[in-house]
């Protein structure tokens, strides 16, 4: 199978795209900057979502819907959030097409149908949510509320690229109102934990769970704590943010509770997401120049058997015992596929699945069936073992197990190797250069020092580590003094 990748020493960046199309997981649609989801990619992504609402539900969240389109002046109520986004808003003006009278069978705006006011394509919810959550929070009874929802959003970018940045894509984004800031911040750490646990339990990711500098919070937050991941390239990757809004939103919108005294009081407030860029991370965190490498907790399939025969009495034979480990792997809950085409070779598909990612491969031909055995290969190692056909059914689990359990310790161990502490500027942008990953170093806190880092390397700050130890240093840039390292990189 001529799958036809160029390899990531040669050009990370084309081996990312060549991968992300040739494993069938998306393709760049008719309109610029927006993708087609295939279904093979949107079954990784439902699987993403299935074990993400569980853990939000399970946390006491549920879920709700709300619209696509917030009026203008809506938006500009919370005034950093919407200078935030202004860039990257689609507007909507008018609300008809109508024959153009110039030019036979093509439309043409209704100048008789402008909107009274224009609609933002949402960017993100805060507007449009907190202004529903005025009319449904009265009372300290009303609180806390956990609302989370799965939709899609626009952020009109320029340099796009599948699944990383996108004029559209589909995310969650939780939005939470507490009677007090602790309860706020709790949740905002909560979030931040379920996140982190979700990137390194299903995603096998190892993650960084830090707080943003001022520069990079999000519009109309007072605190934005990320997870950073770091891919194979040696950039990083900010792979979910939760955000503690202070009273900010509650401000704009006049969301106000009765609390157990009979006083008035502002709500505080939360709101965090991740999105198909999770998608995007997952690929480079893991993959290698002959495809996808999935964890197995997110492969939609767990194990591919393909036969190897030259008759169809030898089919036969081997479909009723393949048939046999796919019911019994079924009853447990793994997706099996038998691939029993006669339209393709056996190295046809093994390339294929391979390239698909596909944790595990079982293949069985007549002399298999002789010695009541079959050969299984890995693809996190490439590596093939001989197992007994009744054992089969017993053993793929714990190695399913085992493949992911190695996926994340590899990721782990490449994460480690590519942080490095520098005391000097010279230092850094010489590890950032040649080496690239995260550079643990010394910052004197202040924005214009990170803006004359980020202007002179295309470094930015990804997190000030939640476990980052108080160290007294300097700063490597000013020379002025720091009590923590914090972690810059190159990033996506």
């Amino acid at each position: 199978m001529g799958k036809e990748i160029t390899s990531r020493s040669e050009d990370y960046a084309q081996w990312y795209i060549d991968l992300v199309k040739k494993a069938d997981l998306a393709e760049n649609s008719e309109v610029r900057g927006c993708m087609v989801i295939k279904p093979y990619g949107y079954s990784i992504w439902e699987k993403m979502q299935q074990a993400l609402d569980k853990m939000f539900k399970d946390t006491g969240h549920t879920n709700a819907y709300f619209p696509l389109f917030v009026p203008k002046s809506m938006f500009e109520a919370e005034e950093k959030n919407a200078e935030g986004f202004a860039k990257e808003c689609a507007i909507v003006t008018h609300y008809r097409l109508k024959n153009d009278p110039n030019n036979k069978g093509k439309l043409t705006v209704d100048p008789d149908a402008k909107l009274e006011e224009e609609l933002v394509v949402r960017p993100t919810s805060e507007a449009i949510i907190w202004s529903t959550y005025k009319k449904w929070i009265q009372s300290y009874r009303d609180l806390p509320l956990l609302i989370n929802q799965w939709a899609n959003v626009v952020r009109w970018e320029m340099r796009t690229r599948l699944f990383l940045r996108t004029a559209e894509f589909l995310w969650q984004e939780g939005h939470t109102a507490h009677a007090s800031a602790k309860e706020a911040i709790e949740e905002t750490e909560r979030m931040l934990g379920v996140y982190a646990e979700f990137a390194e339990t299903f995603m096998a990711m190892p993650v960084i769970k830090g707080r943003k500098s001022e520069g990079e919070r999000f519009p109309g937050a007072v605190d934005t704590y990320c997870i950073e991941a770091m891919m194979q390239d040696g950039k990083a990757l900010q792979a979910g943010t939760s955000h503690f809004l202070g009273q900010n939103f509650a401000d704009a919108f006049n969301v106000q509770f009765t609390n157990k005294e009979g006083k008035l009081e502002k709500v505080w407030g939360t709101s965090w997401g991740v999105s198909t860029r999770l998608m995007g991370a997952l690929i480079m965190a893991h993959s290698d120049d002959d495809g996808l490498v999935l964890p197995p907790k997110l492969a939609p399939i767990h194990v591919v058997i393909v036969p190897i025969f030259k008759t169809t009495e030898e089919l036969d034979r081997i479909s009723e015992q393949a048939n046999k480990i796919a019911e019994a792997l079924r009853k447990q809950g793994y997706s099996v596929k038998f691939d029993n085409r006669d339209t393709h070779k056996p190295g046809f598909k093994f390339a294929e699945y391979e390239l698909k990612g596909v944790p595990v491969r079982i293949a069985i031909g007549p002399r298999d069936l002789e010695n009541k055995t079959a050969e299984v290969a890995r693809r996190d190692t490439k590596t093939k073992q001989v197992m007994a056909l009744d054992e089969i059914a017993t053993a793929i689990p714990a190695l399913l197990d085992e493949i992911q359990t190695n996926i994340y310790q590899k990721a782990l161990a490449f994460r480690t190797s590519m942080i490095t502490p520098v005391d000097s500027y010279a230092d850094f942008k010489k590890v950032l250069d040649e080496k690239g990953g995260f550079v643990s170093a010394h910052w004197d806190g202040t924005t214009e020092t990170e803006a004359a880092i980020k202007d002179e390397t295309k470094a930015t700050i990804r997190c000030i580590p939640m476990d980052a130890k108080e160290e007294a240093g300097v700063c490597v840039y000013s020379g002025k003094p720091s009590t923590k390292r914090v972690l810059f990189a190159r990033a996506y």
